[in-house]
């Protein structure tokens, strides 16, 4: 009878799973919606934390800080890039060595004493430069420097790496939790994605109107306080889910093994071989469109060598002349994988470029704005509460309404396909940008009407036309994160699915990244044939904004064309 219980319990195993205490699995036991309701959960914690400064971070820098506009938006945006680039180590770190539990728990810690170091960098006056009482061209104020300001980035970048930690360990996490071997957990995993995204608004709502209003209020001590209050509550309620998670075994080195793949095909590629001895391993079962149900296992799928990329079949011959270069038919097609994956992943950096703008300049002109709405009066950065007040309501919306209907008009699983959804949020980008341009056209047109394209006083027209370039980003970024998640999740192999998924923030970063360079060379470039770059001083109304907007617009466009080219041409891995 204990013989029976025995082998029962090991066929109810999960391989290449454990629970958080590192004993095996169990799948009646481990997963399913309520595992990834906690992370959900924990999820809206952490983005309120993080959205609450990033959103408002320029104005903190300029009007206490006394950074000028163009210095406080490349700051925000190299800390947001890095912040989203440290996601991938985060996703190496879970696939490769650390379970996606452990490393949420250590980045949360991270993140927290960044917050912490910032509040007392706001609380303390002795810690922040003299007030600007009266600034002018001959009493300018006085800048951040010395320890203040090594105080200041210490703080940020803290916070730069926990968060990094969080997104590059956090979603694969959650996606973790379900049975992908049958089409009910498969649409459970995808209703997941696209509640992610609806708790990253619902944590951005809080953030962009609670805790804004109180930054911009009360004091940027209550800001930063509140922010390390909620990271600190997000780790016990992760804890309380520990006994229903799924925890994935790490594998090793996904990077290791994509550098064995291409040195061992260079290799066999460039030594002299005759072709008799140059065999290669096919495997005769399940072909390489069909590998996720035996990958969900923890196996290794027997697969066939397949013609795409074929330079890399050269990695798979059998007795090669250095042992350490012999790698599996399997080995050979997950590099494959990624390979395919990574023009979608260059399509997306434009546009994260746009979004790049609703961080910086987008408040900034807010800020030059009539932010009232009747006695009420908004801060500029509670301006995304638009385009989260639409992401809320067109989440559900879309799982429960869009999704089941084109999937009986399609009569496919997925109804609309991760590669539709991304191109959906590129065409929407491109709208942004154009209608970004037309309105700071008009603002500038009003404040030299008004005679105030001098002053640092409100302007005759509301910040309301600001919104517009909200609500297309952020319809934008519903449409491209939550799709390219979902895609790079499913279309890569399990042992470098958390780094695979981190590329979505990574595209965040380097579109950060990209919006940096592109102020610094349009400034360059203008600078050249005018007295003043484009973009440079401390009066926006001087600044050529529509002009660079435009520039986005055109570079949104174009990329959008090579998105359609790769993508026309792009075979799903998994069904």
């Amino acid at each position: 009878m204990k013989g029976r219980e025995t082998g029962s319990m090991q066929q109810n195993e999960l391989e290449g799973y454990v629970d958080w205490r590192n004993r095996p699995a169990l799948i009646d036991r481990h997963g399913g919606m309520v595992a990834a309701f906690f992370v959900l959960v924990v999820e809206v914690l952490e983005n309120l934390a993080y959205l609450a400064n990033a959103s408002n971070l320029v104005v903190y820098l300029t009007k206490f800080m006394h950074y000028s506009p163009s210095n406080s938006a490349n700051i925000v945006t190299n800390f947001m890039g890095t912040t989203f680039l440290l996601a991938l180590l985060g996703g190496f770190l879970a696939d490769a060595y650390i379970t996606t539990y452990r490393i949420y728990l250590m980045s949360a810690a991270i993140e927290f004493m960044g917050l912490l170091v910032l509040t007392i960098q706001a609380h303390i006056p002795s810690l922040k430069p003299p007030s600007c009482v009266s600034a002018g061209a001959h009493s300018p104020c006085q800048g951040l420097g010395g320890p203040k300001a090594v105080m200041l980035f210490a703080g940020l970048y803290l916070v730069a790496f926990g968060v990094g930690g969080i997104k590059g360990s956090l979603p694969p996490h959650g996606a973790e939790q379900f049975d992908e071997t049958t089409p009910e957990g498969r649409k459970q995993r995808s209703a997941f994605f696209n509640y992610y995204i609806f708790c990253l608004a619902c944590g951005a709502l809080m953030a962009v109107t609670f805790v804004v209003w109180i930054e911009d209020n009360i004091g940027w001590q209550w800001g930063f306080g509140i922010s390390a209050a909620t990271i600190l509550i997000s780790i016990p309620v992760f804890l309380l889910g520990s006994s229903t998670y799924l925890v994935k075994t790490p594998t090793g080195s996904p990077i290791t093994t994509m550098f064995k793949v291409l040195a061992a095909s260079i290799f066999n590629t460039c030594k002299s071989r005759k072709p008799s001895k140059a065999v290669v391993r096919m495997a005769t079962s399940p072909s390489h469109s069909e590998p996720e149900d035996v990958e969900a296992k923890g196996k290794e799928p027997s697969q066939t060598l397949t013609v795409h990329l074929g330079f890399l079949n050269r990695a798979a011959i059998e007795n090669p002349s250095y042992p350490m270069l012999q790698c599996t038919v399997s080995q050979v097609e997950s590099v494959k994988t990624v390979i395919k994956i990574l023009p979608i992943f260059m399509s997306t950096i434009i546009l994260n470029s746009c979004l790049a703008q609703l961080s910086t300049f987008s408040v900034q002109q807010a800020a030059t704005m009539n932010t009232k709405l009747g006695s009420l009066t908004v801060p500029p950065a509670s301006l995304p509460i638009f385009p989260v007040l639409f992401i809320m309501i067109l989440v559900p919306v879309y799982n429960h309404l869009v999704i089941p209907f084109a999937r009986k008009i399609n009569k496919t699983e997925l109804g609309i396909t991760h590669l539709q959804r991304i191109g959906t949020g590129l065409v929407l980008s491109i709208v942004a940008m154009a209608v970004a341009a037309l309105v700071e056209v008009k603002r500038k047109k009003l404040a030299a009407e008004s005679g105030k394209i001098d002053s640092a006083g409100p302007l005759p027209i509301t910040f309301l036309w600001i919104a517009l370039q909200y609500l297309f980003l952020g319809s934008a970024d519903l449409f491209t994160l939550a799709g390219m998640m979902e895609f790079f999740f499913t279309e890569t192999p399990r042992s470098m699915r958390s780094l695979a998924m981190a590329l979505s923030w990574a595209s965040l970063a380097m579109g950060y990244y990209l919006s940096s360079a592109l102020i610094s060379i349009v400034n360059n470039i203008t600078h050249m044939f005018s007295r003043t770059p484009w973009m440079s001083g401390s009066n926006l109304n001087h600044y050529h904004l529509e002009g660079f907007y435009w520039l986005l617009c055109v570079l949104s466009g174009i990329n959008f064309l090579h998105y359609l080219f790769w993508a026309t041409r792009y075979s799903y891995r998994s069904t």
